[in-house]
């Protein structure tokens, strides 16, 4: 009836403690003699329930493909209970004790790792033996613990997590990362916010590149087409200085995309231009530098006297609307807003204005060899300007019309 009782007390989610006496005349000798005889006054029940977060904060690591174990020394039924609680288990088939892991051999416990969500009573050799098969099994493990017996295993972790509170100081020697809080739900926030910095390094690459794939192009192929350089030294240096700096270092202040915590995690060894990235600067670089040169050439071919002028605006203009347009990788601008990111609009349109400068202000034109444009030739050069921005527009709509295609399949 006790066991019974110390169970049902175990699978509410409560540590239960055993409370006994003898009552003798004398201590006895040696002294381990008087743990017998004892006559059971009770049972405790002590519960320490999950923090109002941590279930949210389990939800949000499955969704990412992350996947949380529990790892405790509690008894198997208290810690069944915890995980049922915060969605890290579903079924008794997924806890194992530490008694019975003792049995598994490696190839035993490899075939059942990727199945078990819950380890109880478990010591700290057995703890370095769950890191290290699940890491045969091919996943990127981080071990988080706050005792002296977790630091072999937070070493072992391909990313250690200590806890900056309550954890010993061998943990926090032994880990990557120290949690200030001690708070499961801090993870979480940090790997999103590893995710919208990773995202945004991308996305500044992306703009670079392109923006500089552009003007290469458009140098390049302008003599095979029988058409004078498009642009002066003075005027790449200008485009590679105002537009690759302000815009660019604004764009790693783009917050985290909607889809950022639903999205399985990247392979380690995954490329930074994977996902159609180097595709894309290829691409939309080549329709920039085309767009140009059709510039180019409609001026001279109208006998223009403005056609270095228009090349020089409409690549400006080209690649500010490029900063616009992937300010997400599948969300339209319309979707996320214009002011989501004001850093960013405001300085697209100072450096838009600047460009004009350049162009209209009397003073600047003999440094940049540019001259005024008519109002019809600036309506051109912003019509052109427009084609990369509506591209890539275009193209996150047709990714986001795969993706529900291949949803609606599933």
């Amino acid at each position: 009836a006790v066991v019974a009782a110390a169970d049902r007390m175990a699978s509410q989610g409560k540590r239960v403690l055993a409370v006994a006496e003898a009552r003798r005349a004398a201590l006895p000798e040696p002294l381990d003699a008087a743990e017998a005889d004892l006559t059971l006054i009770g049972l405790v029940g002590l519960i320490d329930p999950p923090r109002a977060e941590a279930r949210a904060a389990v939800d949000e690591c499955r969704a990412a493909g992350i996947t949380p174990i529990m790892i405790t020394g509690d008894h198997p039924a208290t810690a069944a209970a915890i995980a049922q609680r915060l969605g890290i288990a579903d079924s008794p088939a997924q806890v194992i004790g530490g008694s019975e892991l003792a049995q598994l051999d490696d190839a035993g416990l490899a075939a059942r790792v990727a199945d078990l969500r819950v380890y109880a009573r478990v010591d700290p050799a057995q703890k370095i033996r769950i890191v290290q098969a699940l890491q045969r099994a091919g996943e990127l493990v981080a071990m988080t613990g706050d005792g002296v017996n977790d630091a072999p295993a937070l070493k072992r972790a391909d990313i250690g997590v200590a806890m900056g509170r309550g954890g010993t100081d061998v943990a926090r020697e032994a880990s990557s990362m120290v949690l200030l809080d001690d708070n499961f739900a801090s993870i979480v926030r940090a790997v999103r916010e590893g995710r919208r910095i990773y995202d945004n390094i991308r996305k500044f690459i992306k703009y670079s590149m392109t923006g500089n794939a552009g003007e290469l192009f458009a140098i390049f192929l302008a003599p095979f087409l029988g058409l004078p350089i498009p642009l002066l030294p003075t005027h790449i240096l200008w485009i590679n200085l105002v537009t690759d700096g302000l815009p660019g270092l604004m764009l790693t202040r783009e917050r985290e995309e909607g889809n950022v915590m639903r999205r399985p995690p990247r392979a380690p060894d995954e490329s930074l231009f994977a996902g159609g990235m180097w595709q894309h600067i290829v691409g939309f670089g080549l329709l920039m530098g085309c767009v140009a040169l059709l510039i180019q050439a409609w001026a001279l071919g109208n006998g223009s006297g403005h056609a270095q002028t228009m090349v020089f605006t409409v690549l400006t203009l080209s690649r500010l609307g490029l900063a616009l347009a992937i300010r997400s990788g599948h969300q339209s601008i319309f979707a996320i807003g214009w002011l989501s990111n004001g850093w960013l609009l405001a300085t697209v349109v100072v450096t838009a204005l600047l460009q004009m400068a350049t162009v209209y202000v009397p003073a600047l034109n003999p440094l940049f060899k540019t001259e005024p444009l008519g109002a019809g030739e600036l309506a051109i050069c912003l019509g052109a300007s427009a084609v990369v921005f509506v591209g890539v527009e275009i193209e996150k709509w047709l990714r986001r019309r795969r993706a529900r295609r291949a949803a609606g399949e599933s």
